[in-house]
């Protein structure tokens, strides 16, 4: 996938992430931006080769609550 393409599927995904990350944290839209950015989710998200970007916004806020919670995650069979 080209770069623009890949871009634009972050864009799609990111924020639907970032709602469900405010719904289940007492967090305001800015800290959970700001967490998720700064996850290993979002890192392996970044990077296409992971393809992360093909699995749902729900799946990847497990993977971040996971993280959280623990300090690491599993990435899914389906990846």
């Amino acid at each position: 996938m080209d770069k623009k393409k890949y871009e634009s599927m972050l864009i799609l995904i990111v924020p639907a992430v970032v709602k469900l990350i405010t719904e289940n944290y007492s967090w305001d839209e800015i800290t959970a931006s700001n967490r998720f950015y700064e996850s290993k989710v979002f890192e392996c998200l970044e990077r296409e080769e992971t393809k992360l970007w093909h699995l749902s916004p729900l799946t990847l806020f497990n993977m971040f609550d996971e993280e959280q919670k623990t300090g690491s995650f599993v990435f899914p069979e389906e990846v």
